[in-house]
């Protein structure tokens, strides 16, 4: 056997294995870059699912600070409607004919004398001519006496004697008795 075939036998050797060499080599890079592209793979998943899941929170987050608003800004809108028809229902009260105002005033003079026997009646300036002549003309009234006239759409405030006592039973408050009681009941016919 020659040199070169000796030559060529090492050679063909040297190239199987360095052919089986860069085959293993081949087979370790694939599997490395396989193990590195799932953990690429793995590692985007979960990026994607805590994006979209701190999407889903911020997304829920700002349509519950959105429903509240509106729900703030109706809630708004509602008092304020509310509170026009209150005003509304004062500015009609007082503008009932005279017959009512002298009316009603007599029974809330009345009703006083059960409670304070002597003291200052205060009214509106439409109505204190009328209390003035109930004073005048009843007995009963004998120990009231007319006081400076109030800023109050009707009915009277009386003092008793000494300032002790205070009895308020001008229009606005007993309307705030019955407003106050009757409110959810009127809110809930209004806006259901």
């Amino acid at each position: 056997m020659g040199l070169e075939a000796v030559v060529e036998e090492i050679r063909g050797k040297g190239k199987f294995q360095a052919d089986a060499i860069r085959a293993e080599s081949k087979q370790e890079v694939d599997a490395i870059l396989a193990a590195a592209n799932k953990k690429v793979a793995e590692i985007k998943l979960a990026a994607e699912q805590e994006s979209a899941k701190q999407a889903d929170h911020i997304t829920s987050m700002e349509v519950s600070a959105a429903n509240l608003l509106v729900k703030r800004e109706l809630l708004n809108t509602q008092k304020e409607l509310l509170d026009q028809v209150y005003r509304a229902t004062l500015s009609e009260i007082a503008r009932l004919p005279e017959s009512f105002h002298k009316e009603a005033l007599k029974k809330l003079l009345a009703e006083v004398t059960k409670e304070i026997r002597k003291g200052t009646i205060r009214c509106n300036v439409r109505d204190a001519p009328a209390v003035k002549a109930m004073l005048a003309e009843n007995r009963e009234f004998a120990g009231f006496v007319l006081g400076a006239p109030v800023d109050i759409e009707g009915g009277i405030i009386v003092e008793g004697e000494g300032g002790g006592l205070q009895i308020d039973y001008s229009y606005r408050t007993f309307l705030s008795k019955v407003w106050e009681s009757g409110l959810k009941n009127a809110s809930d016919i209004l806006f259901g």
